[in-house]
C-alpha cells in the first residue's frame, strides 16, 4: 500500500470513529472531542433521541445502531413518536454522510416513509448508509427495522450538502 493509499484509508477510520463517537454522545464536536452542551443549539435532542445507541458498526458509507425506545421518545398511544423517530433518522443520515465528505452537513431534501409503530422499550435498529453523490450533493438512506421480528419500521432518504464550504466546496452564493 502506498502512502496516498495509506492516507485514505486512515482517514476513512477516522471519520467513521467521529461518527461513531457523535451518535454515542452528540456533545462530541467534530474532531471526536467531548465539547460543553450549553455552547450546542439542539444539544438537549440529538441527546434524547438515541439515547443509549448501540453502535455495531461504523465505516466509510454505512453506520448501523440499534436501541430500545424510551418511555419519553413515545406519544400518548405508547408508540415511539413520529417526531422523535425523524430525528433519530436524521441524525444517522448526518453521521452517515459525515463518513463520506468528512464535513457538518446540512439537509436539502429530507424524505420519511413510515410503516409500522414501535412499542416503548422495543428495540430497533437503525441501517444508515450512503448511496450516492451528485456534485456537493450526497444521498443517504436509512431503514428502520424492529430487531425481533426485522418488520419495517421507516425508511427515510435524505440528500446532504456540506454545512459550509470546504477547499473542495467554495460558495459563490452571497446567501
Amino acid at each position: 500500500m502506498d502512502d496516498g493509499a495509506a492516507e485514505a484509508e486512515a482517514l476513512r477510520l477516522r471519520l467513521a470513529a467521529v461518527a461513531r463517537k457523535w451518535l454515542e454522545d452528540p456533545r462530541a464536536d467534530y474532531a471526536g472531542k467531548i465539547t460543553d452542551a450549553a455552547s450546542q443549539k439542539g444539544h438537549a435532542l440529538n441527546s434524547l433521541v438515541l439515547a443509549g445507541a448501540r453502535i455495531s458498526l461504523s465505516e466509510h458509507g454505512r453506520v448501523v445502531c440499534s436501541f430500545h425506545v424510551p418511555p419519553p421518545l413515545t406519544d400518548s398511544d405508547g408508540t415511539w413518536h413520529a417526531g422523535a423517530l425523524a430525528a433519530a433518522v436524521d441524525n444517522m443520515c448526518s453521521a452517515v454522510v459525515f463518513t463520506v465528505v468528512g464535513a457538518p452537513t446540512s439537509t436539502v431534501h429530507y424524505g420519511l416513509s413510515y410503516f409500522s409503530p414501535v412499542a416503548c422499550n422495543e428495540e430497533v435498529q437503525l441501517d444508515g448508509r450512503v448511496v450516492g453523490r451528485k456534485g456537493k450533493l450526497t444521498a443517504a438512506v436509512v431503514r428502520v427495522r424492529k430487531m425481533g421480528s426485522g418488520e419495517l419500521v421507516a425508511i427515510g432518504r435524505q440528500w446532504m450538502t456540506p454545512a459550509w464550504p470546504t477547499k473542495s466546496n467554495k460558495s459563490r452564493s452571497k446567501l
